[in-house]
């Protein structure tokens, strides 16, 4: 209980006394588990404005909406996705009868409203969607907009990622909530090889930023011994609401606004770092059906 005590205080800044087919590994794809310990820091809109701001740089760019009880990537978009992923996993749809090709340059997976969780698939569904996921090697970047906490659903798309940036700003609760997030993938995952990194939304000025990530990093080390790095900050933009309520990404409607600028030079840092080797999509699609 002390430990545990040491750690909150740590982290709010208070000073304590004392499969059966998979793809060839020809094509290089990332895969990135944008996730959160929380709802409400703005990981959704994230997930979409990072995925457009790949497509402006050439790649070609899959987002996957991986909140199987409360997805809103299209409700971000504004469309009305005729199917979605529980359709795939359900075998009545296949990949390709879902994936939506959108006017921002990247295309989109609507995500299964209402679904429980991938563990209660049967071998057989589990193979079909294994079989099914191999439509998306082809691309350069797939971003899964994770669901915001710690279920089972989450976590196995985070553990089949290649990377996850954990999304947090510079509330108290939603700094405990990311480290509680960082900590579970730090024990859960430890012989795996999931790149941890940090983006701080909503804050007032890059101090800000830099500030609140780096408290969380130390007390990782400190307690956790894993390493997670701070990939950067997103400004509280008055654009971020409007694009929201416009429901049109703040990257089309306001390329040149604060939030925007911060979303290329994260993607810019992102596009500087090569891929750890972690067993490539193939191993992406063991990871994400269950099996080692």
């Amino acid at each position: 209980m002390e430990d545990q005590a040491s750690e909150l205080r740590a982290m709010l800044g208070k000073e304590g006394k004392n499969t059966n087919t998979v793809p060839s590994q020809t094509h290089k794809t990332r895969v990135i588990a944008v996730t959160s310990g929380k709802g409400g820091v703005g990981k959704s809109n994230i997930s979409v404005n990072l995925a457009i701001a790949f497509a402006q740089t050439g790649k070609k760019v899959v987002l996957i909406d991986g909140d199987l009880g409360m997805a809103n990537v299209n409700v971000l978009l504004g469309i009305t996705p005729k199917a979605n992923l529980l359709d795939v996993l359900n075998k009545k749809k296949k990949m390709k009868d879902i994936i939506l090709n959108t006017e921002l340059g990247i295309q989109i997976i609507a995500g299964a409203n209402g679904f429980s969780t991938i563990a209660n698939l049967n071998n057989e569904q589990r193979d079909f969607f294994a079989d099914e996921f191999t439509t998306l090697s082809s691309f350069d970047i797939i971003i899964i907009d994770t669901g915001a906490g710690v279920s089972e659903n989450v976590l196995r798309f985070i553990e089949a990622a290649d990377e996850a940036y954990v999304v947090t700003t510079p509330e108290p609760t939603a700094i405990t909530d990311a480290y509680g997030l960082i900590k579970i993938i730090a024990t859960e995952f430890s012989n795996s090889q999931i790149v941890m990194k940090l983006i701080v939304n909503k804050v007032h000025s890059a101090d800000e930023g830099k500030r609140i990530a780096e408290r969380i990093i130390t007390i990782v080390a400190q307690f956790l011994n894993a390493p997670v790095e701070y990939l950067g900050f997103i400004y509280d933009d008055s654009v971020v609401t409007s694009s929201v309520l416009r429901q049109k990404p703040f990257m089309i409607s306001q390329p040149s606004s604060k939030a925007a600028v911060c979303i290329k030079h994260i993607v810019g840092r992102i596009d500087k770092t090569s891929v750890k080797p972690s067993g490539g999509f193939s191993a992406f699609l063991r990871k994400i059906i269950g099996k080692k």
